[in-house]
């Protein structure tokens, strides 16, 4: 974990304490369903669960002799205790204690990211709404296309958060499960009951059918959720980050009085937010590899995945948190400039309306192999007038594009000036876009 990334209510799951005190809220499940089943006394019961606690500074120093955090764990929590510890971890295994405490740790923290991925949710359908007839110039290729609003852009994201939530809750029903099923999974020292009435205690389900873990495909599958999310929210920033190129700057992330972009060149606003995000998305991504390897362990068991666990589960939710509380503020406030978008949006000197003129063509009898080559070569001479910096509009404020159809003799054969000029009409684009906001925030 590197703090600078980490908000404390995430961070604060993952500490040493937090990871003893999970285990403890398992052992104390436990006491209780073998209290349940008659096993332990209500007075031996009681006084675990009341007076059980631990020290971790003291664990430390057993797991130095020892060389096994739970049994040190255990003999730190036993010291709290008098002759009613002989039923603290009774007919329990060590990953019994460790995986299920980890379930209730990813429990929480997924939570906490279904929490924020909600919040963003808000927060796009609130910019999207605002500039729902924003009008800009889509972008393929990183070239001009036609024109869209920024309002759809922000549903695309919208959209796509949405499924992220519906992966995060169904792998919350995947990952929060839990067991207590002794050394090798075949309940031979504790029945099955006493899991059933413990995960129960827990809030979670029982590991159908485990060994002496739960199985790394849950694992795995939280993993590949966290790195679909990240990526999409990488997305987001890279479009951020292009927007507010010098050569754009249609958006721009706020910058606060006070900022400073460089320290040569005093005049520079980065977009050092959303290239943040998009670093760290590197780094949730790289985490899926070992948590798949990780599904892969001997028999009923070894202990290779738990040194890569240790990084990749803390960092994994930590990291993705961070990142999706930046990516909320970036576009809680992201400046939004609709004057530029339309600049540029003018650039080409109309190209941007071709395809409309390209379908009038066939419904007045042109084969669309005809309509194309019209259509195109008037497509060009613009290009070749923006190739040498010419203006793209006239005196009158007439696109160039619209200049050369209006002059292509073989075209006005099949279309007239006002159907031509019909065809320079922004709101043509615009006319579904209720339809689509419709369709994504209903």
């Amino acid at each position: 974990m590197v703090e600078r990334y980490a908000r404390k209510e995430m961070s604060s799951k993952w500490t040493q304490e937090a990871r003893y005190a999970a285990w403890l809220e398992v052992e104390k499940a436990a006491v209780k369903a073998w209290n349940k089943l008659g096993l332990i006394p209500d007075s031996d019961c009681e006084k675990i669960v009341k007076n059980a606690k631990f020290s971790v500074e003291r664990i430390e120093e057993i797991e130095a002799i020892t060389k096994h955090d739970l049994i040190a764990f255990n003999t730190s929590v036993s010291e709290s205790l008098g002759e009613e510890s002989r039923w603290f971890h009774y007919g329990m295994t060590s990953s019994d204690a460790v995986d299920t405490g980890v379930a209730l740790q990813m429990r929480d923290s997924l939570q906490i990211i279904i929490d924020d991925v909600k919040m963003l949710l808000e927060s796009i359908k609130k910019r999207a709404n605002e500039h729902k007839y924003t009008l800009m110039v889509g972008r393929s290729h990183g070239i001009h296309g036609e024109p869209i609003t920024f309002g759809l852009t922000l549903a695309v994201w919208y959209d796509e958060v949405k499924r992220h939530l519906k992966n995060l809750e169904e792998t919350m029903e995947v990952i929060a499960v839990g067991q207590i099923s002794g050394a090798m999974g075949n309940f031979a020292h504790a029945p099955l009951e006493l899991e059933e009435y413990a995960m129960a205690e827990l809030g979670l389900k029982p590991e159908p059918c485990s060994n002496q873990v739960i199985h790394r495909d849950r694992y795995a599958r939280l993993a590949t959720t966290l790195a679909l999310l990240a990526s999409s929210v990488e997305k987001f920033a890279v479009q951020v980050r292009h927007l507010q190129r010098t050569e754009v700057y249609e958006a721009e992330e706020y910058f606060a009085a006070g900022q400073k972009g460089s320290s040569a060149m005093p005049h520079k606003r980065n977009p050092i937010l959303t290239e943040n995000i998009t670093g760290l998305a590197r780094i949730i991504r790289a985490y899926v590899t070992p948590a798949l390897e990780n599904v892969a362990l001997w028999h009923e068991r070894d202990i290779s995945h738990s040194s890569t666990e240790r990084f990749w589960l803390p960092d994994a939710f930590i990291t993705t948190d961070f990142m999706l509380h930046r990516m909320n503020s970036v576009i809680a406030n992201l400046t939004v400039m609709p004057e530029n978008m339309m600049k540029n949006l003018n650039l080409t000197g109309g190209l941007v309306f071709s395809q409309r003129v390209l379908l009038e063509l066939p419904l007045q009898g042109v084969s669309r192999e005809d309509a194309y080559k019209i259509v195109q070569r008037n497509a060009m001479k613009v290009w070749q007038e923006i190739q040498k910096g010419k203006p793209t509009t006239n005196e009158k404020g007439e696109s160039l594009y619209l200049q050369y159809l209006l002059a292509d003799e073989e075209l006005r054969k099949s279309l007239s000036e006002d159907k031509i000029r019909e065809c320079f009409n922004f709101d043509y684009y615009t006319k579904n876009v209720d339809k689509i906001f419709n369709r994504v925030f209903k």
